[in-house]
């Protein structure tokens, strides 16, 4: 699942390949070409989940303002060609649903080559070579007609590189709409405008020009379905543009000598459509607010617009751009050069420009600069205050809502100290969910913007220039992300902020105020992978991310001690590896090899080590999986390592610590986790031991272990013990700990735990739920009132909703833990106390989670009862009695958000089910809502 690749050439396959990659996946593939050089990828397959899962491509490294595309669903994309040295692709998929995934040929191109193109589906290409002054053709087969230009030549552009005067043409079916469009200007309208289009229409015109040309489109009508139907063009800048919905568009201007448009329709609801009118531009280019504008120099070559009537019109005034609901204009004129500005009321955010102006568009067209904003409400933020602190999106670490609109403003104590964030955690919905970051004055001010950012690539830090700071996070309706952790305080004016030293690396200087330098070296052994030197700017930015020290794949280590990682550990190490270290210690010394973290892909990615420095010296273990391995002890002074990585899929990789002793001493054997060890003398006759933290049992070894010389070579008596919560058990103490296997980690899959926990008779069992997060709806710990799954239940729970304690009773309890075989969690902790029954009263019921309690005498006879917060209702109405066998006479009952139901009184909240986790599928429910009669 990803790495960073290098070579003339290879392939890149999706995890699984082609049987399906996993759900919940991220990789992400880097492709690094010599300097000034380019990349080429070819699609040999392709097959994603549409609209779910999705491949991103980069044109650089993977960061948001290297963004290309994004690809999904099952048609073949055409070759894409990097403009950098670096080219990569991530892959996404979300929860549920795969395909067969994609296969990638790549390929570095040298600067004066234009890579092959591609062929278009029913297509067919004339030519291979495709190096400056080639030309290839393309024609289609029979039934299909070429839109585009038929013959491309590779030509050398002004940046020192090749590429394709025009773009790949398309085959259409002769009857199918679309076209080819030439000459200096047209009209382009959707089919039968201004009728209602057609549904289930797939379109495609390509506007062609001369090398050096630009074209222009100008939208004169524009009503579609609202994201269902749409209008993409293509050749602009950015690369690609999404159009729909009723407003009309601004206007489009090519960065190239052609635009191609896809009208593409759904299979209910029909609008007009729209309509465009282009025109080609070889005079001076100037540029307004990022687009490009063409004065006319041929009279001859003017056009008009047509009004519904037919009639020609030329105006200088721009149509009333009206105001934003919720919101107000300010400015009433609309003539050419003027400006209105635009601002919400309270509780809202300004969604688009503060302002537009009122500009002319090919001579006769007046047109707004952009489109109208909009208001929408603020649903979630904070204002916030020094000198530090720290906030989450909505619900982190869990998926934030959709269609938020979140506004944190963040203000100073001290007026002449600035803001510094830095982000904990960061993943967003690439490209649709974003977090606007902005200086001071007011927020969605485009003017103060210092960073738009989406998918999972940050800044280490963003400073302000003054003492304010806002954050305006929008998401859209789809499916989301964790979301983000953020960490603020207050530094000196005119700082960047401390960026901090990359992990392995060294640091040379300490200033962090404008104009300061930082420079960056690794430890021995790892390699720098960034800027060796950044500047602290005037705008209070660093000038670049710290750098980052990876681990080179062939080296000799001579120190006494150190690390050795897999590539990139531990993001995982890529493909097509065989890598090889080699650890040198003193004649007459040993070395000892401590495995700290180990996870390959088995059975096809193995770790060789050797008792030597020969590719033929005696191997001592050959390792794959996701077992971490034993502590390994070289008999001679030399241990050489050889890790070999097959073409597709990979692990985290490992983390392997060394050091050498010599012959009358054995190895540090380390601490195991979730344990204490005793002792610290490793010389020949010493022991040490090694006891488990609460909750854990010994898994491998025994508590003590011994430096002896057994067979003539001075060694352990064992391995060193480690300690692992088992899956089920039987307790007897009078209180303890139960954690899901894997804590404080992930438990496994396809679990069946069971415990017992058993109490003196007379006395009764209280657990209280410390910590509980397993997948929602299908791993589930039952808990029984007796000693076996016969007993009564006193609850079934997943997901994270729990009570804060359950008691039993008799002198028995029963847990029983099962998972599915897919996705897992962070478990729980549980603890248990053995407790006895007063003889005058009841045991404290609890509190429902969201809820409370009214009543708090608990002797004989005595009742409470509950109540929920709004939007959640009681599993059931009965008050509790306290009986006079010291039970109560109900469980105690849960809130719970429900499926459906009549809602009165003049106010209140709807839930839905399981809120605030995850709903369940196959849901369908009605809510009813019933306030005073004659109201709304």
């Amino acid at each position: 699942c990803g790495g960073t690749l290098k070579g003339l050439n290879g392939t890149i396959e999706s995890p699984g390949f082609p049987y399906g990659y996993p759900n919940g996946a991220n990789c992400t593939w880097v492709i690094i070409a010599e300097e000034r050089n380019r990349i080429q990828i070819v699609f040999q397959s392709f097959a994603l989940e549409e609209e779910y899962d999705y491949l991103s491509l980069y044109d650089g490294h993977p960061h948001p303002a290297n963004f290309r595309t994004r690809l999904t669903g099952f048609h073949l994309p055409p070759p894409v060609t990097s403009t950098k040295s670096v080219f990569s692709l991530r892959l996404t998929s979300d929860f549920a649903v795969s395909a067969h995934g994609f296969k990638v040929y790549y390929e570095e191109l040298q600067s004066s080559s234009c890579g092959n193109p591609g062929v278009p589906p029913k297509g067919i290409l004339y030519g291979t070579r495709f190096d400056v002054g080639d030309k290839i053709r393309y024609s289609c087969v029979t039934g299909y007609i070429l839109d585009g230009h038929p013959q491309l030549t590779c030509i050398a552009n002004s940046v020192n590189t090749a590429s394709w005067d025009f773009p790949v043409p398309i085959c259409r079916a002769e009857d199918a709409c679309g076209g080819t469009m030439r000459g200096s200007s047209g009209i382009i309208s959707s089919p039968n405008f201004p009728n209602e289009y057609h549904n289930n229409a797939d379109c495609t015109w390509t506007i062609v020009a001369e090398p050096g040309d630009t074209i222009s489109l100008i939208f004169t009508d524009f009503q579609m379905e609202e994201k269902y139907d749409y209008l993409e063009v293509e050749g602009s800048e950015p690369p690609t543009i999404g159009l729909s919905g009723m407003n009309i568009p601004p206007p489009v201007i090519s960065n190239k000598n052609w635009l191609r448009l896809r009208f593409v329709t759904d299979s209910n609801h029909r609008y007009r459509g729209f309509s465009a009118h282009y025109q080609v531009k070889k005079a001076i280019d100037f540029k307004s607010r990022g687009f490009k504008l063409f004065p006319g120099k041929d009279n001859s070559n003017k056009f008009s617009i047509l009004n519904e009537g037919g009639i020609k019109q030329a105006s200088n005034l721009c149509p009333d751009p009206g105001e934003p609901e919720n919101g107000k204009r300010i400015g009433s004129d609309f003539s050419l050069g003027a400006t209105v500005q635009f601002s919400c009321d309270e509780d809202y955010v300004l969604q688009g420009s503060k302002s537009i102006t009122c500009q002319r568009i090919a001579e006769v067209f007046a047109a707004w600069s952009d489109h109208r904003p909009v208001c929408k409400v603020k649903t979630c933020g904070s204002n916030l205050q020094g000198p530090g602190g720290t906030f989450t999106s909505p619900n982190f670490p869990f998926q934030y809502d959709s269609n938020a609109q979140c506004v944190w403003v963040i203000t100073s104590i001290n007026n002449n100290k600035v803001i510094q964030i830095n982000f904990e955690e960061f993943d967003l919905e690439i490209g649709y969910d974003t977090l606007t970051i902005g200086d001071g004055g007011e927020v969605g001010d485009p003017k103060t913007v210092l960073q738009v950012l989406t998918g999972s690539f940050v800044p280490d830090l963003i400073v302000s220039m003054s003492n304010q700071m806002w954050l305006h996070l929008q998401t859209d309706e789809s499916v989301g992300s964790i979301g983000f952790k953020v960490n603020y305080k207050e530094i000196e004016k005119e700082s960047c902020g401390d960026p901090g030293t990359p992990l392995y690396g060294i640091r040379e200087g300490d200033g962090f105020s404008n104009r300061d330098v930082l420079r960056f070296e690794c430890q021995f052994g790892f390699e720098l992978i960034g800027e060796k030197s950044i500047i602290c700017q005037e705008n209070n930015q660093w000038s670049a991310n710290i750098p980052i020290c990876i681990f080179p794949c062939l080296s000799n280590f001579t120190a006494p001690m150190g690390t050795v990682l897999s590539p990139d550990y531990p993001e995982g190490y890529g493909n097509n590896l065989n890598c090889i270290w080699t650890i040198i210690s003193d004649p007459g010394s040993r070395i000892h090899l401590s495995f700290n973290d180990f996870d390959l892909e088995s059975q096809f990615d193995f770790l060789a080590v050797k008792d030597g420095d020969s590719p033929d010296s005696p191997i001592i273990g050959t390792f794959t999986g996701a077992e971490v391995p034993s502590h390994l002890t070289s008999n001679g002074h030399i241990l050489r390592l050889e890790f070999q990585a097959d073409h597709s899929m990979s692990g985290r990789g490992f983390n392997i610590t060394y050091n050498t002793f010599g012959h009358n001493e054995c190895p540090d054997p380390g601490v195991p986790i979730n344990a204490r060890r005793f002792g610290d003398n490793f010389q020949l006759g010493s022991s040490i031991s090694v006891i488990c933290e609460e909750g854990f049992i010994k898994t491998q070894g025994t508590e003590t272990i011994t430096c002896m010389l057994m067979d003539g070579k001075v060694m352990w008596s064992g391995p060193i013990p480690k300690c692992g919560a088992p899956c089920g058990g039987h307790f007897s103490s009078p209180s303890g700990v139960i954690l899901s296997p894997g804590w404080p980690g992930y438990y496994k899959d396809s679990l069946n735990c069971e415990w017992v926990i058993e109490a003196e008779p007379g006395h009764s069992i209280k657990i209280t739920f410390e910590r509980f997060q397993t997948e929602l709806n299908y791993d589930v710990l039952e808990v029984h009132d007796g000693p076996n799954l016969l007993s009564p239940l006193l609850g079934s729970y997943n997901g994270t909703q729990v009570p804060q304690f359950l008691f039993s009773s008799s002198n028995f309890m029963y847990l029983l833990f099962t998972t599915d075989n897919s996705r897992s969690n962070n478990g729980f902790k549980i603890h248990y106390e053995s407790v006895t029954v007063n003889t005058y009263s009841c045991l404290d019921p609890g509190i429902p989670v969201h809820g409370r309690r009214y009543g708090h005498d608990f002797s004989i006879g005595s009742t409470v009862s509950f109540s929920c917060d709004p939007g959640y209702r009681l599993s059931h109405e009965e008050p509790l009695l306290c009986e006079k066998n010291h039970w109560w006479s109900h469980p105690l009952p849960t809130c719970d958000a429900l499926c459906g139901g009549d809602v009165r009184g003049p106010s209140g909240t709807i839930l839905s089910p399981g809120y605030p986790d995850l709903y369940p599928n196959s849901l369908n429910c009605t809510w009813t809502v019933d306030v005073t009669h004659g109201k709304g």
